[in-house]
């Protein structure tokens, strides 16, 4: 048996090569968008894609299931499970064979059977794996979102970034009876989960791509807790912000992405064009590092930085409707190559409408024209408690609500990143803005984003709470409330009874 996991960073996301070597067939376990990426390492093992399959309908990243079975004329297939809401409505026209719990498919001499393990989604599958030359019974499991290295998938989805009301509780005790199942499953299974740290489809994502149904069982919370209620309690406490976009990726991977024959390389358009593209209303990401950024801008530019987290908050707070241009800050050949795979990241996630980019010249000219070049003021803890005492500034944290309501500064409010630009006109009060974040990068975002919407005298906190907290200046300490089952996670928002 040949086994690959092939891991995208910027989704943390983790897909799989599973082969049999003695006929030379293979399955791949949630593809994304870069289809050709699972190509090329068949190719290298020497093996043909026959089977392509996903483990449920994902809403953090585009479906690459339907484009690679196309390429390699693999056979697809998908749940069946979960209910008419969640069936996969191309499913009949890509010719797709719908799995349900109890199935099994060969690839070669591999067997892969089927568990249908809901409470992330309703559809969601595992897939048991196992060798049978080996005669050594399954060998491990491959568990999407069900079961993470130290976590288990997050229930509250569906409510929370699909706007199915009242589903949270219903999917935590749904996804509890599934942990059952996961717990009768034999200690030696390998398990390989479908994300790994810093995706937002759990809480508590370890870093070490695999583990084992028995260290799982003694290590992972999820796994651990065999109450039911205490489960439902924890399992919905302190789960992060679900990133805007994932609303859009449930409904573009249930009804069918749209088909990407190679992912986009955006031209290298004229330092010339910028302003007109400004004027046009047409936003415009700059890709530089937050400091190079704060240093001097193009004005109306937003500042996303290519890095593990530039997909999640592009996709929280860009546009799907909209063209899109790049700033990148290397010239020539580097800076196609640097925008190339910045609008690859931006197509893992559905924003396909990324026209052109614009190299570091962009902000040479810009400022050799005779325009001036914006800035983000960077204020020390220190500077911001004399502000603060003062009167002279408001504050806002930009951080999730869980963070803020574990500690925070004291009388600030928190508006959490991927909610502000709809708040960004009722946060101008005439006095300088502070935002913050943990460490200062997410309030670098935060700053120019409410620049490019004309809120002018933004200031960032250098180094965040844990440089406010490191100067041993006054915070609000608390523990997060614990929810009811039933209760949704409403983000605090601006007015009177809600900025907090």
């Amino acid at each position: 048996m040949f086994f690959s996991r092939i891991y995208d960073t910027q989704l943390a996301q983790a897909s799989y090569l599973v082969g049999c070597q003695a006929t030379g067939e293979a399955l791949v376990v949630d593809p994304n968008r870069d289809v050709q990426r699972y190509a090329d390492a068949a190719r290298a093992a020497k093996l043909r894609i026959t089977h392509v399959t996903e483990t449920h309908i994902h809403a953090d990243f585009v479906s690459g299931a339907r484009d690679l079975a196309a390429l390699t004329g693999a056979q697809l297939l998908l749940s069946g499970e979960g209910g008419e809401d969640w069936q996969y409505a191309f499913a009949g026209a890509a010719g797709a064979r719908l799995l349900h719990d109890g199935d099994h498919f060969m690839v070669g001499n591999i067997r892969v059977d089927v568990l249908h393990t809901p409470g992330h989604t309703p559809e969601h599958l595992s897939f048991l794996v196992t060798d049978t030359p080996a005669g050594a019974g399954p060998w491990g499991l491959l568990s999407g979102d069900f079961v993470f290295v130290g976590d288990v998938g997050r229930p509250d989805l569906l409510e929370r970034a699909a706007g199915h009301a009242g589903t949270m509780e219903a999917s935590a005790r749904t996804l509890f009876r599934s942990l059952e199942g996961f717990r009768a499953l034999p200690d030696h299974l390998q398990l390989w989960p479908g994300h790994g740290a810093g995706s937002a489809c759990g809480k508590a994502l370890g870093a070490v791509p695999g583990s084992t149904v028995g260290y799982e069982r003694i290590a992972n919370w999820g796994v651990a807790t065999t109450d039911e209620d205490e489960f439902v309690r924890m399992v919905l406490t302190g789960q992060p912000e679900p990133p805007r976009y994932f609303a859009v990726m449930k409904r573009v991977n249930r009804e069918g992405p749209p088909r990407l024959d190679a992912l986009p390389r955006p031209p290298q358009l004229p330092a010339a064009q910028l302003e007109r593209v400004l004027r046009d209303g047409c936003p415009v990401v700059d890709t530089r590092p937050a400091a190079a950024f704060a240093a001097g801008h193009v004005p109306g530019t937003i500042n996303i930085p290519l890095g593990a987290s530039f997909a999640s908050w592009a996709g929280s707070l860009l546009p799907y409707d909209q063209d899109i241009y790049l700033l990148v800050g290397d010239q020539g050949a580097a800076a196609a190559a640097g925008a190339a795979g910045a609008a690859r990241d931006l197509a893992l996630i559905g924003i396909d409408r990324v026209r052109g980019a614009f190299g570091g010249e962009a902000i040479s000219a810009w400022g050799a024209a005779g325009r001036d070049l914006a800035t983000v003021r960077q204020a020390t803890p220190a500077e911001l408690a004399e502000l603060l005492e003062r009167g002279e500034v408001t504050v806002v944290d930009v951080r999730g609500r869980a963070e803020w309501e574990a500690a925070h500064l004291p009388g600030v409010p928190n508006v959490p990143l991927g909610q502000l630009p709809e708040y960004a006109g009722e946060l101008a009060s005439g006095r300088p803005l502070v935002v913050h974040c943990q460490s200062g990068t997410r309030s670098a975002i935060a700053a120019s984003m409410l620049q490019a919407r004309g809120v002018r005298d933004v200031i960032n906190l250098a180094g965040g709470y844990a440089a406010w907290a490191r100067a041993g200046l006054p915070v609000v300490r608390q523990h997060a409330p614990a929810l009811t089952p039933s209760e949704s996670v409403a983000e605090p928002a601006l007015g009177a009874s809600r900025l907090r």
